[in-house]
């Protein structure tokens, strides 16, 4: 299910803003870019938003609004010119013309340091309070979020709703239909065997034809598929109704609510029947592209 959330925490160097945006995915696909300062945090934020967030594909980004003259990197002035010695012994004994630039000692690794804003220290698990305060801020960009998935979903049910409710008025159709159609086409048979009979001058086994007639009517029944897309129609109402995830298993039911539909259509050959059988698939496939955004 697509949404977006945010929240945004102020601090004395500045103002972090967490955004997450969703789109809708089977499973749990989580990424997070963060900038270099809170780059540490990555993989402990990814797994919290596991229990934050059922599903979909989502990405967290972080934003930060540095107040003046806060960005200001830290420098090794130790290291710095502990580098340069060193550049400087290698110079004089290759006898070497060696004319120091620190800007481009400044570039190496360790020299010149950003800020690391995440208050997590990796050498001591225990002293990670200040991990405490980044995942409250993704709890509230969740909330937001699921917010806004909430309406989205409010008016994804009206709509499957409404469609659910033609079908079951399209299913009764069937069913009435069907009662109908049985007693035609029996009648219509009965008539064709006595036509060829008579034709024939042929001996009517009456116990033989009874038994032909009730084979045939078992083919034709399609009373227990009706009888299952009543349950499957039931179930779908209960799982919509209820506060669990519900996507996959509403996924399921129109998967079975479409083999019964099938199965209906490949036995009865009444032209208003099979009417009804492309309305009812028709129907069918509204609500399953809308059940796709369901989690």
């Amino acid at each position: 299910m697509t949404g977006y959330g945010s929240a945004s925490r102020e601090f004395e160097w500045g103002t972090v803003t967490f955004e997450l945006n969703s789109v809708n995915h089977r499973y749990q696909d989580f990424n997070a870019k963060l900038p270099r300062e809170l780059a540490v945090l990555e993989s402990r934020l990814v797994v919290a938003m596991r229990s934050l967030i059922t599903r979909g594909k989502v990405k967290l980004t972080a934003d930060i609004a540095w107040n003046p003259g806060a960005r200001t990197p830290s420098i090794d002035e130790d290291g710095l010119m502990l580098l340069v010695r060193r550049v400087q012994e290698i110079a004089a004994k290759n006898n070497l013309e060696f004319q120091p630039d620190l800007t481009k000692f400044l570039t190496l690794p360790g020299v010149c340091e950003a800020k690391d804003l995440s208050g997590i220290d990796d050498n001591n698990s225990d002293s990670d309070a200040g991990l405490e305060i980044w995942l409250e801020l993704l709890s509230q960009a969740a909330a937001s979020l699921n917010a806004m998935k909430k309406l989205e979903g409010d008016k994804l049910y009206e709509v499957i709703h409404k469609d659910l409710t033609e079908f079951e008025r399209i299913n009764k159709f069937l069913a009435d239909r069907w009662a109908e159609a049985r007693d035609a086409a029996l009648e219509s048979l009965k008539t064709r065997i006595e036509t060829v009979t008579e034709h024939f001058a042929l001996e009517l086994d009456e116990a033989r034809v009874a038994q032909e007639v009730s084979l045939m009517a078992d083919k034709w029944d399609v009373s227990e598929e009706i009888a299952r897309l009543d349950a499957h129609i039931t179930h779908f109402h209960e799982t919509m109704d209820g506060s669990e995830p519900a996507g996959r298993r509403l996924d399921f039911l129109i998967q079975e609510m479409n083999r019964e539909i099938n199965t209906m259509g490949s036995k009865v050959a009444d032209a208003d029947f099979r009417w009804g059988i492309v309305e009812a698939k028709s129907c069918l496939e509204r609500i399953r592209e809308q059940v796709q955004n369901v989690e």
